[in-house]
């Protein structure tokens, strides 16, 4: 991992997927035992099976989320796993913490809303930390990752795709676009990198496709960290999809000898760049 970390004082907040679960698993081979936060309406059930210190809470429910982490004695918190989007529309009600902090909000993007969740959990005294902390391994080095390197047309996708997924993830609107012949298919918002592929298919009536997702320009590597996973390479080989674009150093990939296995098999080429220095600090 590159560094020490104290095993004492350390908590989970989960939202869905198999992130928490693997974040879990990372802090266990450091000797680093985690009470976990699941939230009701998007953890995985099998955390609580995984966890010896488990409380569910609802998506609404900041201020119980807030008296548990307390009473576990956490100080350190990792938030791993996303929250849709679209559950700023759903009807559960938020409690006496949430209301008036989404009150505050001018707006209720992703880095508005967890970045104020941030601060009130550092002033209760809980720092969030960099949520790949225990998952170093996943993040992958520049360069191409697949047996197939981008042909001549994919490279002018992936160039092309860059400048765009750099201009919408700085409006923290979404991660990654699907270029087809240069041109822009879809851009990803509330929905999903899934979802905006198989949009992108349908719109582009069988023409290939290539996928640039991104981190943000300035990301903040607490929260909202792109991911790729076997079921996204699952989906581009369904969509007809010949090309991945990705960050190296700020895009985890889950079960990466499973994404190169279906990559390859379907004539996929993942490429990993180094993104531009933007004076954020990470990586």
């Amino acid at each position: 991992m590159g560094q020490s970390v104290n095993s004492q004082g350390w908590g989970l907040i989960a939202g869905n997927g198999d992130f928490p679960l693997l974040v879990l698993e990372g802090a266990r081979r450091q000797g680093v035992d985690m009470a976990v936060i699941a939230i009701r309406e998007e953890a995985n059930p099998a955390l609580e099976q995984a966890a010896d210190r488990f409380h569910w809470v609802s998506l609404g429910e900041l201020g119980r989320a807030i008296e548990l982490l307390h009473r576990e004695g956490v100080t350190r918190a990792v938030m791993a796993g996303q929250v849709k989007h679209r559950q700023i529309f759903s009807d559960i009600p938020p409690d006496g913490r949430m209301a008036p902090l989404l009150e505050r909000l001018a707006t209720r993007n992703t880095d508005a809303l967890i970045g104020a969740v941030a601060a009130i959990l550092a002033a209760e005294g809980i720092e969030l930390v960099n949520s790949t902390l225990f998952l170093e391994p996943l993040l992958p080095a520049a360069g191409v990752l697949t047996r197939r390197a981008p042909d001549g047309k994919e490279a002018g996708n992936i160039a092309y795709g860059r400048q765009i997924a750099r201009h919408i993830a700085g409006l923290d609107l979404g991660q990654t676009v699907v270029i087809s012949e240069r041109a822009c298919v879809a851009i990803e918002a509330m929905e999903g990198t899934d979802e905006t592929i198989e949009r992108a298919a349908r719109i582009s009536g069988g023409r290939p496709l290539t996928v640039v997702k991104v981190s943000k320009p300035r990301q903040d590597m607490r929260f909202d960290v792109p991911v790729v996973g076997p079921k996204t390479i699952e989906v581009m080989c369904k969509a007809g999809a010949t090309a991945l674009a990705i960050d190296a150093g700020r895009t985890l990939i889950f079960e990466r000898e499973r994404v190169l296995e279906l990559a390859d098999a379907g004539s996929i080429c993942i490429e990993a760049a180094q993104p531009e220095a933007d004076g954020s600090g990470a990586p």
